[in-house]
């Protein structure tokens, strides 16, 4: 779509407050973090983990600045951004070590500034400020709605809901679209209804049985304050791509909510938060889209690739800086890699790798550096040989979540289990062929998926350090070292 003269406007803005932060920057170098995934994908487990892990000094081998004894301290300072809430870090941090519970997932924006005093390789002391930006990924797949119209918005979101899974859980609300006249006059309680079955239809497709990713609006999912709004209460048409609405009419309505959505939900993060970022990571749930099925793991592929799309990414200059901020690091993350056992830990990566890969290579090609890794911000499991007959197999041990199930089992919250999560497959040119590749639990019964990941409770941990324990990880510290590396030398 061409540029208006409010796009031009906004880029003017968005200029200017560039500049005013590059200013800030010259004395107090500052690295604004964004740290986004989709649903359950662990963002605040990650950000939580990895703020202990600094302020504690934790054991980070891979991230030369802690291991070598350069970071002399890392502390919380107070929220910069008076309009955006504070993590709830000790919330959370209490919640994993004295509940053993997951904390809950990012419904909002929030930001932590974490200060951290180094010294240089050449022995000059420093300090650098880290802004760690907390958004939920459904966010970031609202972006590309500011270059749609809702009739493309609209077409591209029934030829979606027609497709299985997702037609199965779309029966309802197709049913309510074939009483709906698009040309006919415009009508609150059909608006409504439409909405709220449209949401419904969302917010099933994200149930782990189907483990949907790419579902916009992020909002309807997440409504906060704007729950009940016009600008949240609109629902695709089966409407022309190229048409023009009646005045009045039930099309006019829901285009106009669809703009209102883009001015007051999605601007409006674009200019505040996300166009302002230097380094971004990206979290994903693939071991959820291998329980669920082929289908979803093709959904998370698409949705990964419209996030990297989202991206204002390249390498960081200082006109680029000044004037036009970019994203110079980007890194994927599949979660949960204590979820299996270290033999697939690579297999993971590549699997995330191949996910990524066409997205990765755009971003590279306009100079950003962009690479994925397989961690477990907080290490739920430990390792263990399995007798099985003749078979030692190499299993985790760990507290599956309360209601959690494996062959017929249910488990009760309580009770350390040793399972053998099987192996990831090694074919992935096989993987990403659609059909027959392997079933999940869109397909059928539980006990038919060939994955079945359990989910685990946090791990108990022993608290008479004065320091609070230390959160055991999988490669948090080779995550600490791509992201801000290359800041602390």
């Amino acid at each position: 779509m061409a540029f208006s003269f409010s796009d031009l406007v906004e880029e003017a803005w968005l200029s200017a407050r560039a500049l005013k932060d590059y200013s800030e920057n010259i004395f107090n170098p500052t690295v604004r973090l964004g740290v986004t995934g989709l649903s359950r994908a662990g963002k605040t487990v990650f950000i939580t983990a990895l703020v202990h892990g600094l302020c504690r000094g934790g054991r980070f081998p891979i991230f030369e600045s802690m291991s070598t004894g350069r970071i002399a301290t890392a502390r919380l300072a107070p929220q910069p951004d008076d309009a955006v809430p504070r993590f709830a870090y000790e919330t959370f941090l209490a919640t994993l070590i004295e509940q053993r519970q997951w904390p809950s997932s990012t419904v909002d924006i929030s930001e932590l500034r974490l200060v951290i005093d180094y010294q240089r390789k050449n022995g000059a002391e420093r300090t650098l400020t880290l802004d760690i930006v907390d958004y939920p990924g459904e966010w970031l797949l609202d972006l590309p709605l500011l270059n749609k119209s809702y009739e493309q918005w609209a077409t591209e979101s029934l030829a979606l809901s027609r497709q299985d899974p997702r037609a199965r859980v779309a029966r309802e609300w197709h049913a309510h679209l074939a009483t709906l006249d698009p040309n006919g006059r415009e009508n609150e309680q059909e608006t409504l209804t439409a909405a709220r079955l449209f949401t419904t239809y969302l917010r099933n497709c994200r149930n782990e049985q189907f483990a949907m990713s790419l579902l916009p609006p992020g909002r309807f999912l997440m409504p906060g304050n704007l729950a009940g709004s016009p600008a949240l209460t609109f629902a695709p048409l089966d409407v022309p791509i190229d048409g023009t609405p009646p005045e009045r009419s039930l099309w006019a309505m829901m285009r106009r909510r669809f703009e209102a959505y883009k001015d007051v939900v999605v601007r409006p993060f674009f200019r505040d938060h996300f166009a302002r970022l230097d380094r971004q990571i990206v979290l994903a749930d693939a071991l959820s889209a291998f329980n669920a099925g082929p289908e979803a793991l093709q959904d998370l592929e698409a949705a990964l690739a419209g996030i990297l799309d989202c991206f204002r990414v390249g390498r960081s200059s200082l006109l680029a800086t000044m004037f036009r901020p970019r994203i110079d690091r980007i890194l994927f993350a599949a979660t949960k890699a204590d979820h299996l056992h270290h033999s697939s830990h690579d297999r993971l990566e590549a699997i995330l790798r191949k996910l990524v890969e066409r997205a990765m290579q755009r971003a590279e090609f306009a100079g950003a550096t962009v690479d994925v890794v397989a961690l477990a911000a907080v290490r739920a499991t430990r390792e263990a040989q399995v007798q099985r007959g003749r078979d030692r197999l190499p299993s985790i041990v760990g507290t599956p979540i309360k209601g959690e199930m494996a062959e017929g089992e249910v488990f009760d919250g309580e009770t350390e289990v040793a399972t053998f999560p099987g192996d990831l497959p090694t074919n992935l040119q096989g993987l990403f062929k659609g059909e027959d590749t392997f079933r999940g639990l869109a397909a059928g019964p539980h006990q038919d998926a060939d994955f079945r990941f359990l989910r685990f409770r946090p791990p108990r941990l022993a608290t008479h350090d004065p320091e609070g324990p230390a959160l055991p990880h999988i490669r948090l510290d080779r995550t600490l070292q791509f992201l801000i590396g290359d800041k602390l030398q």
